[in-house]
């Protein structure tokens, strides 16, 4: 077995939902303008004390159950966040031991914002063909909420919180195809939290330890990166992009899902789209997006996805899949 592929898909949402008429009474905002320039009508927030491993654990068991897998068929477990729940141990460690996991499989955390399920997704396939796990967990869960400043106009309404989880198995015929991965850390601060343990993380400089962005070129970066990106997935996989059958983009903003869209000559009715419902998670946002998709059964078995998100750092991925 040379190949890895989805056995079962699984997801989390936060019971609080944070509407844009909540927001305008916050911040200087007004519900026509997010939705127009972001298509985000609502978002999830993290309750008081509920944290990334929680959501993360929600998300794993759903998918577990989907794949019709027990904790312990799993050999390793790779989370991908920006907001894990402590220094140390890892989000994934943490999981283990909650799912009762007992075999001493690895457990690790990713850091890649955005990108980072794609990142979790790429190292899970990797060790699969390498014959070194035979059944993965990739979740990817924030509680972006946590680091947002909630005066700041600009980024408090684009993020929300989340998990989504996937199991992946070895297979003897591809379901992941490829993943694409890259990274340009020459454009930090465009995108960024300026603060963190070894920079100047204590209590009186703790109100610069949140996001901070340039929107506009930000999206000008995503835009052109997912683009490149999108190419280079078709052709290592000498595919036209008419043999997809959905495109499962990060949930960041409408605008950039539609550029993605348009360079595919995609109908957005082939797009998963949940950014209205979810705004953006992070590194949640697309397993979030396609177990959504899977369980309302617009996603088949068989069906050829794209998946593509776009973060800080600047990190950016893809993977091809057959579901």
């Amino acid at each position: 077995m040379k190949y890895s592929r989805i056995g079962g898909t699984g997801s989390y949402l936060p019971e609080k939902v944070l509407l844009n008429s909540d927001l305008e009474k916050i911040v200087d905002t007004t519900d026509q303008w997010i939705r127009e320039r972001t298509g985000i009508a609502q978002r999830h927030i993290a309750a008081e004390g509920e944290t990334t491993a929680d959501l993360a654990e929600a998300a794993a068991r759903n998918a577990l159950e989907a794949a019709n897998l027990q904790a312990n068929d799993v050999d390793l477990i790779i989370v991908a966040t920006t907001t894990p729940d402590c220094v140390f141990p890892s989000v994934a460690c943490l999981l283990q031991q909650r799912l009762g996991v007992t075999n001493s499989s690895p457990a690790f955390d990713v850091q890649a914002v955005c990108a980072g399920f794609a990142y979790a997704l790429g190292i899970a396939d990797n060790f699969v063909r390498a014959g070194t796990a035979r059944c993965a967990l990739v979740i990817g869960a924030e509680t972006f909420s946590r680091i947002l400043n909630w005066e700041d106009r600009n980024t408090c309404v684009l993020f929300g919180d989340g998990a989504g989880a996937v199991v992946i198995t070895a297979s003897d015929s591809p379901g992941i195809h490829s993943t694409h991965l890259h990274a340009d850390g020459r454009y930090e601060e465009l995108l960024h939290v300026p603060e963190g343990v070894s920079r100047g993380y204590d209590a009186v400089r703790q109100q610069q330890a949140f996001v901070q962005m340039k929107g506009s070129e930000v999206f000008r970066m995503a835009v052109s990166k997912l683009r490149e990106v999108v190419d280079e997935t078709l052709a290592a996989n000498d595919l036209d992009k008419s043999e997809l059958d959905w495109l499962v983009p990060h949930q960041a903003n409408i605008r950039i899902i539609k550029a993605t869209a348009r360079k595919l000559d995609m109908s957005m009715d082939k797009v998963v789209l949940t950014v209205q419902d979810h705004g953006n998670t992070s590194a949640a946002s697309i397993p979030l997006a396609l177990d959504t998709a899977v369980r309302d059964g617009r996603i088949k078995r068989g069906d050829k996805l794209l998946l593509e998100g776009f973060g800080g750092g600047f990190t950016w991925g893809s993977a091809l899949i057959t579901y």
